[in-house]
């Protein structure tokens, strides 16, 4: 890290919880799963429910809620597991089942889903040990602390990530937790909230994240760009150097949140990433938005932020700030209702709202906080509904005219089906089509040299018609994101030079088949 940050002493807690017994008192199932219900990106694909309509169980130590999840009858039985006391190394130990997959220094949701872990009662700390969510689906962390985890030093702990989410993840909404390190790299420490490698559709809300050299990211490198669609809002970024967030690729909407001593980048948006910037209070803190420490540029649209005792370094090499003036590069379409808080009394419902054990009070989008209901509810929609920019166009049923480039084009891919191949996406026969190997994966066209696009045509085949349910198309040359949807069928787009270009499937229903993968100049 470039820099170390202040350490902070964190508060002592009142109790420790002891052993690893795995008992666990079993509670009704019409307990609510989690207090109201998600928001932002964490409510498309499907939606965030977490453990809704399942068992709900209490648990004082990591033993207990690694058998909890164990002792399901399946990987996607429902469940809440209400949480209580300090979680640490001492009571964690791997638990075995079929409906599970555990590890000893961590909790570990893996390869499963419906899962909620809501703390309750006089607050649940995971004490220098990370929550890992990898390969799993549907899942709801609430009113919890994650404190102190490291990736270096002693005790290790989910590559020193407070939460980490990697590997074909869907739909997680974290909301109402605190997340606190005591230093950057050289201490031990790394992210706070960690998206890598296919992660998609979750929502940060009303949480703090202070103390630590690293935020969070979106991407692990410049190459990982099959993650996005996140949302942060009514978020605290306390004494972070940078990462806050760090976005590689994919589209990100951050509004509503409060920016206080970001030491050296804020919102570091990169490699064809989009970010919807909104609302925001950024306050006594360095270069808070930008593309920082690479050349591959990212964009941004922003509004109605406040800059308050905020520098900004002079643009030269990898280091291009927005500021002082941002204004927007693209256009970022929002498919969801939201409600805005003025940005100018941001900083106080934030602190009246955000982390752990502050009684999951939420804003009421006219800057006062508001008790939760008992039960979730079907959220209301606010009055800022966006209009659809050009980054989501409307499919339209015409057929383009002109010319198809992919015919006599090449074309790969992430994967294939078995009797599938690339080449039935630009072969002009509709009897031939691909799939990939999974619910998602990506088919590209490529040329030669650069060509000039502006449309296409994503044709499904027979059967498979209205499978694809969300998708991205890319420039695969600089990852920068073209459009987004949730249909295939003709897109359109600002005409783009280029060598490759990737229709990115991130959710389906059934098994998606493209037959082809037209394009065309205008």
């Amino acid at each position: 890290m470039r820099r170390t940050v202040a350490l902070r002493i964190l508060a002592a807690l009142a109790t420790t919880a002891t052993g690893a017994a795995v008992c666990m008192a079993v509670m009704t199932p019409q307990a609510s799963a989690a207090v109201g219900s998600a928001t932002g990106f964490a409510t498309r694909n499907g939606g965030t429910t977490g453990g809704a309509g399942g068992q709900t169980v209490r648990a004082t130590t990591g033993t207990q809620i690694h058998a909890a999840l164990c002792n399901r009858a399946s990987s996607s039985t429902p469940i809440t597991i209400q949480v209580e006391g300090t979680i640490n190394h001492g009571n964690t130990t791997k638990v075995s089942g079929s409906s599970c997959n555990t590890a000893a220094d961590v909790i570990e949701l893996k390869q499963i889903s419906n899962v909620t872990i809501l703390g309750v009662g006089n607050g649940a700390t995971f004490d220098q040990i990370g929550i890992h969510i990898r390969e799993a689906s549907n899942i709801i962390i609430q009113n919890v602390t994650v404190r102190n985890v490291k990736k270096s030093g002693s005790p290790t702990s989910n590559g020193g990530d407070a939460i980490g989410m990697e590997a074909n993840v869907r739909n997680v909404w974290v909301d109402h937790v605190t997340l606190e390190a005591s230093g950057g790299e050289s201490q031990g420490f790394d992210g706070l909230f960690d998206m890598k490698n296919n992660t998609q559709y979750v929502t940060l809300s009303y949480s703090i994240l202070r103390n630590s050299g690293r935020g969070g990211l979106i991407g692990s490198s410049e190459s990982d760009l099959s993650n996005g669609f996140v949302t942060f809002h009514h978020n605290l970024y306390e004494n972070i150097d940078s990462r806050a967030p760090l976005l590689r690729g994919g589209v990100a909407h951050i509004f509503n949140s409060h920016f206080s001593r970001i030491n050296e980048s804020g919102i570091n948006s990169r490699a064809g990433a989009q970010a919807k910037v909104e609302n925001n209070y950024f306050q006594n803190a360095k270069d808070v938005l930008g593309t920082f420490y690479t050349d591959a540029a990212g964009y941004w649209q922003v509004s109605g932020n406040i800059f308050d005792n905020v520098t900004w370094s002079s643009r030269s090499g990898d280091t291009n700030p927005a500021g002082p003036n941002p204004t927007s590069n693209t256009s970022v379409s929002i498919p969801y209702s939201y409600r805005l808080d003025p940005a100018n009394c941001v900083p106080d419902i934030v602190r009246q709202t955000a982390g752990a054990n502050k009684g999951i009070r939420t804003s009421n989008g006219s800057c006062t906080p508001t008790n939760p209901t008992s039960n979730p509810t079907t959220p209301t929609p606010g009055p800022t509904t966006p209009t659809p920019g050009p980054t989501s166009p409307t499919p339209t049923p015409s057929q383009p005219s002109g010319t198809n480039l992919s015919i006599g084009a090449g074309s790969d891919g992430s994967s294939k089906a078995s009797g599938t191949s690339y080449g039935d996406v630009r072969d002009g026969n509709m009897s031939t089509a691909w799939s990939p190997s999974g619910s998602t994966g990506q088919i590209s066209i490529k040329w030669d040299t650069a060509t000039r696009v502006s449309r296409v045509n994503i044709r499904e085949a027979s059967g498979a018609v209205g499978n694809v349910r969300s998708w991205r198309l890319l420039n695969h040359d600089t990852g920068a994101v073209l459009a987004t949807g949730s249909t295939a069928g003709v897109i359109t787009f600002p005409a783009t030079s280029l060598r490759k270009i990737t229709f990115d499937i991130t959710g389906s229903s059934g098994t998606p088949r493209i037959a082809e993968f037209e394009t065309y100049a205008g």
